[in-house]
């Protein structure tokens, strides 16, 4: 359950202004009602017995009625009416109303004057007060009452969020939705966190020992490596309240707005200690402070030094410990990072084999699999999927599966699913010519005959000539095993990988043409990356440029040039070299083993997608079984 933390005495407090606007609105109501009710009645002129008999004597009394005061055995009796005034008012000449009460044998006189003179007269008899009376009294001012009620709640609703302009919003959640073992792929993150969880349910055994818990833990990692769903995963395994909120919660246009939301949430979280903060995207209120335009400081630079300040305000002892997530750690502000703040920084990378393997499982629990689906063979196929990555590729192959009307996800809806994630969504409506799909299929071709063949080069899972994308088809090759350090024989292995495409097309048909340039893009990328970074060349082991890694980790967007120019021809007489070598080994292995080179075009012209078990039994037998019995069995029918 999400909510909104606020102390309950400043809801009491303003609730009694409610009160006391509506009272004030009731009185104000009520008082002018009274006042028009009379206003439209008119002026009344109130007149004893003798006035009434001088005016009835003198034929200035048009109209008269009287009703019994107390019933018919009472004698006094309410005379009202009308009569012309003529003189002794410096006021009002003409008709005025009147009223008075006087006894029954008075009103009988003035009675028969004015019946005489010729007035009009008529007795009203005494009715009792009932409850149509009483509505139609009431009514217009009870409607008048709503309305003015609603409007002030209105405009006080309106006044409240004003004042609430200033509060955290910051979501509460109480309830344990996520724990660990929904979190796969991150032992040792799972293993840190457990240590903070363990202070918040027993902080005296880390008192006792005179350890300082740490007071903040930043989560670093590029998109959908699963920060958010540890930090949701601690707060439904400590079992304490946990508020989470995004950094641009906090920046706003009005100065002082994200200063006050900070010193509101510490406020709240110190009333719900022992709990947890957690700050999603901090780099969006933690960047580094540096002079703005004019030399001024903006809004947002309010709102961290806001937040250095609470994050080194409270002790230890308080049990709140504040989680953030960012995957620019680059350009957050040292202060913040300082221990004493950010003491941790646990850094999320993408899984590896097994922990693929293990996400796989957690998303696939729901999922309706075909029990011949080896989640850890899919595993080794997907190699650099993140956790979001994973969960959007069962995804896609339950929406497959149910786009057939089938009941169980099968193989081919996970490869399809695969392809899906990575290259987009198949266009088998784009038709190629028959010479434009046969120069596709040799290039694909060439490159999996070089992976084939060649030593240290990734092993072949899928090749197709069906369109995804930008590309006209690809080759889906991957490790033997997870590697984190590259050899100079893998890499280049790798670039003679990429060329095998246009050897393959050089090969065949004496031309070449534009298909090959992502893979030349990729090439050159990285035998760039042996010369400048890695020291893999004859200039030796020197870095003239760096990269900085992962955009989401830290990289720079400029590279700088800390070279000569002769030392810059060097460096491409280097790359040239690299890859005019891996050309003539592509072109090598091409040349003999020109008959795989053919069958594997040859296929996929025909079947356009080959698997890896298609792949081994042509490369074994020179043949593809399923496809042959496929055609003799449509021969047949024929």
């Amino acid at each position: 359950m999400n909510q909104n933390p606020t102390p309950k005495r400043n809801q009491q407090f303003r609730k009694k202004p409610d009160y006391l606007i509506l009272l004030f609105t009731l009185v104000i109501v009520i008082g002018v009602f009274l006042f028009l009710r009379d206003a439209f009645q008119g002026e009344v002129a109130t007149l004893n017995a003798t006035e009434l008999v001088t005016a009835a004597n003198a034929n200035h009394i048009e109209e008269i009625t009287y009703t019994p005061v107390g019933g018919d055995n009472i004698s006094l009796v309410e005379v009202k009416g009308t009569f012309r005034r003529t003189s002794g008012s410096a006021n009002f000449y003409g008709t005025v109303n009147f009223e008075t009460i006087i006894t029954i044998e008075q009103a009988t006189t003035v009675f028969e004057i004015v019946e005489t003179n010729g007035g009009s007269t008529s007795i009203v008899p005494r009715s009792g007060v009932t409850i149509w009376t009483v509505l139609i009294n009431l009514v217009p001012m009870i409607l008048v009452i709503v309305v003015l009620f609603i409007i002030f709640r209105n405009a006080n609703s309106q006044n409240s969020r004003a004042f609430d302009f200033a509060k955290n919003r910051a979501k509460l959640n109480r309830e344990k939705s996520v724990t660990f073992k929904d979190v796969a792929g991150a032992d040792e993150e799972k293993q840190e966190m457990e240590e903070l969880i363990d202070f918040l349910k027993t902080p005296k055994k880390y008192v006792d020992m005179g350890a300082r818990i740490p007071k903040g833990v930043l989560l670093v990692g590029s998109p959908g490596t699963g920060k958010t769903l540890l930090a949701r995963a601690v707060a439904g395994e400590a079992n304490v309240p946990f508020f989470s909120i995004s950094g641009s919660d906090f920046v706003e246009m009005f100065v002082g707005v994200g200063a006050s939301r900070v010193r509101d949430l510490f406020k709240v979280a110190k009333e719900n200690s022992p709990c947890i903060i957690f700050i999603d995207e901090i780099d969006a209120v933690g960047r580094q402070r540096g002079a703005g335009l004019g030399g001024g400081h903006d809004e947002r630079e309010q709102t961290l030094n806001q937040l250095l300040v609470e994050m080194d305000g409270f002790t230890t002892n308080m049990g709140i410990i504040i989680m953030a997530a960012t995957n620019r750690p680059d350009v957050l502000d040292p202060a913040l990072l300082r221990p004493g703040r950010f003491d941790r920084q646990i850094t999320i990378s993408l899984p590896d084999v097994r922990g693929r393997e293990a996400i796989l499982k957690v998303h696939a629990r729901n999922k309706k699999l075909d029990p011949k689906i080896k989640l850890g063979e899919f595993a080794h196929r997907i190699p650099g999927f993140s956790g979001a990555d994973i969960e959007n590729l069962l995804n896609e192959a339950a929406l497959l599966a149910a786009r057939d009307n089938r009941t169980l996800i099968a193989e081919q809806d996970m490869d399809e699913a695969i392809d899906r994630v990575m290259m987009g969504p198949a266009k088998k409506s784009r038709k190629y010519s028959a010479s434009e799909k046969k120069t596709v299929a040799y290039h694909e071709a060439g490159h999996a005959v070089i992976g084939l063949k060649l030593e240290g080069a990734n092993i072949v899972q899928k090749v197709t000539i069906i369109p995804r994308g930008r590309a006209g088809g690809y080759n889906l090759m991957t490790p033997g095993e997870e590697k984190f350090l590259e050899t100079k024989q893998s890499l280049t292995a790798r670039i003679t990988s990429y060329l095998g495409g246009r050897v393959a097309e050089e090969t065949v048909f004496d031309t070449v043409t534009t298909g090959a340039y992502n893979d030349f893009q990729m090439a050159t990328q990285i035998a760039r990356a042996m010369v400048t970074e890695y020291g893999m060349s004859d200039l030796g082991p020197i870095q003239y440029e760096s990269s900085g890694g992962n955009v989401f980790l830290g990289r720079d967007y400029f590279k700088e040039k800390n070279f000569s120019d002769q030392v810059a021809h060097e460096i491409d007489k280097e790359v040239r070299h690299i890859i005019t070598s891996c050309f003539e080994k592509a072109r090598e292995i091409i040349t003999t083993h020109r008959d795989l080179l053919d069958l594997i075009a040859k296929y996929l012209i025909e079947v356009e997608t080959l698997t890896k078990a298609d792949i081994e039994e042509i490369v074994e037998t020179g043949k593809l079984s399923w496809w042959q019995e496929k055609k003799d069995t449509n021969g047949n029918e024929a």
